[in-house]
């Protein structure tokens, strides 16, 4: 894959339009899903994605073949949409599930095993909670959070797209979760002691 990806990138550079157009079709559902969860407004994610591609068409002759081009492209997406958040400075949510480290998601700590509707209204108040909690995070957690756990990437991989060490990603995965978790913590304790009238 990265080979033929190398291959298209430099026919494109070399002017080919129909390399350039794979290139957008193999990409185009990734990054707006990359800029959806990072900014949570579907407008907004397809104006990112329309950016990112300009951006590589007009930096082609930038790109090194000895890279993967997966994470020149996820470079560009990732760096555009927190651009976009520094400018807004507003919250976002992110319609996602968060996973922890060992693979099973917050869903599946769930005890039960059916699908009633007691459960689908847990699942639904969990994902709530969680939406809530990451809107929270600081910049800096949310992009290498996003990458992690939503786009299932390596921390060597989120090193090369972030252009930072892996140890820096590593500290800020872990600091990321533990946010989030004292979060959800906070949460769940207000309302214990805060019942909801019914």
């Amino acid at each position: 894959m990265n080979f033929v990806e190398a291959r298209l990138a430099k026919l494109a550079r070399n002017g080919d339009r129909n390399a350039f157009a794979e290139l957008v079709d193999l990409y185009k559902d990734k990054i707006f899903h990359l800029a959806y969860r990072m900014l949570h407004n579907k407008q907004e994610a397809e104006d990112a994605v329309q950016e990112t591609f300009l951006r590589v068409y007009t930096n082609l002759h930038r790109y090194d073949e000895n890279q993967k081009f997966s994470t020149w492209i996820f470079r560009i997406g990732t760096n555009l949409c927190i651009d976009k958040l520094r400018r807004k400075k507003n919250i976002y949510s992110l319609d996602a599930e968060i996973q922890d480290g060992e693979g099973s998601d917050y869903y599946g700590m769930l005890p039960s095993h059916e699908d009633t509707p007691e459960k689908q209204v847990i699942v639904s108040e969990t994902q709530e909670h969680i939406r809530r909690a990451i809107e929270t995070l600081p910049e800096k957690y949310k992009s290498v959070v996003i990458l992690r756990y939503l786009h299932d990437m390596s921390l060597q991989e989120i090193g090369e797209v972030l252009d930072m060490p892996v140890t820096t990603i590593k500290t800020r995965v872990h600091r990321g979760r533990e946010y989030l978790r004292k979060k959800l913590e906070q949460e769940e304790h207000f309302e214990i002691n805060n019942p909801i009238p019914l």
